[in-house]
């Protein structure tokens, strides 16, 4: 039987990829800290939800609305920490093309996630897709 936390993170992650905006705004707690990898324009710690509802909003209108999480490969617990093995893709208008592997850890407290650390495995490949 799965954990509480990875039953809110699982169903964080399906969320994203069907857009359920409800959802991910109950699974997020007001004052989430989520640190995104890299040097570009997305990178940084956020520490709110409207930040990092900012932030993925600015990467879906970066490329018109083509980002998906298109794989949850591997959902992994250690008690209140999930660690998350997702493959995202994207294209920009231009013709620039996202493809790469991130880990990602959730720390959940209350029956919400609130804290994100993303790792990437091509941060080379994230920073020139999504530029500073």
């Amino acid at each position: 039987m799965k954990n509480q936390a990875t039953q809110i993170v699982t169903r964080f992650l399906k969320a994203v990829q069907t857009g359920d905006q409800a959802t991910l705004a109950a699974a997020l707690h007001d004052g989430i800290t989520w640190n995104q990898p890299g040097n570009n324009a997305f990178s940084g710690v956020k520490r709110s939800k409207t930040d990092v509802f900012q932030m993925v909003g600015g990467m879906f209108s970066l490329t018109e609305d083509t980002m998906r999480l298109t794989n949850i490969k591997v959902v992994a617990e250690n008690g209140n920490e999930i660690a998350c093995l997702l493959h995202w893709t994207a294209a920009r208008p231009t013709g620039e093309v996202l493809d790469v592997d991130n880990i990602d850890v959730y720390t959940v407290k209350d029956g919400q996630i609130v804290n994100a650390q993303v790792f990437s495995a091509d941060i080379d490949q994230e920073n020139r897709f999504w530029v500073r």
